[in-house]
């Protein structure tokens, strides 16, 4: 049974309070964090830890992003409502619910099939039934349903697919973390041509790694 106590709604005014301080000043993103219940997505022994500004374990050795990088990505792709959006690496689907209250029309794919299936079901419970889940590679995007308005990469990338720059609408942006070693730079790229793209670097943060394939 999924509670949201009076509590939990005030430790999650503290978080949204501290993502100001942090400054995010977005408040359609800040509005949509504030409405969906962080500790619906961690093991219920650990619900204390759901609105701490920091990434969590989750199952399958995935974690549920810092709530500072979910909000500065999500501003980073300035959603507007009706927007088709791509995101890859599903995870425990905080990020895709933030999406869905921005407006957006969520496509989301994860490569672990177990995940995929858990947080499907958890998705459903919380009345998410409209975002569409996906057990596929995010590497190959979603070209059935391309070209989307916006497209989000929730794990770091040694390089951006090309895929995905191809999938994307002219006119939106791609925020994938991206480059070598552990530490990727926060990255959104401008589709201003079929061919080209202007690229905007957004610091440094740490990610699970963007892997191709799927696990079954």
């Amino acid at each position: 049974m999924l509670v949201d106590s009076y509590r939990h709604k005030g430790l999650r005014k503290n978080l949204i309070d501290h993502l100001k301080i942090k400054g995010i000043k977005d408040e359609n993103v800040l509005l949509a964090m504030s409405k969906i219940p962080r500790h619906f997505f961690l093991d219920p022994a650990f619900d204390e830890w759901a609105y701490k500004d920091q990434a969590f374990p989750i199952s399958e050795n995935q974690t549920i992003s810092q709530p500072l990088t979910v909000a500065i990505q999500s501003s980073l792709l300035e959603i507007k409502k009706g927007d088709k959006v791509l995101e890859i690496g599903t995870g425990s689907g905080y990020q895709a619910c933030v999406l869905r209250e921005l407006g957006a029309k969520v496509y989301t794919i994860e490569r672990i099939e177990k995940l995929f299936h858990k947080t499907n079901q958890l998705l459903q419970l919380m009345g998410y039934q409209s975002i569409r889940t996906y057990h596929k590679d995010g590497y190959q995007g979603l070209q059935l349903f391309a070209p989307f308005d916006k497209i989000i990469v929730t794990a770091g990338a040694n390089q951006i697919p090309e895929k995905l720059k191809a999938q994307l609408k002219v006119g939106g942006y791609l925020v994938i973390p991206s480059g070598k070693g552990d530490i990727k730079t926060m990255i959104r790229l401008k589709k201003i041509s079929e061919t080209n793209f202007i690229t905007e670097n957004f610091g440094d943060f740490r990610f699970v790694p963007f892997k191709e394939g799927v696990v079954t």
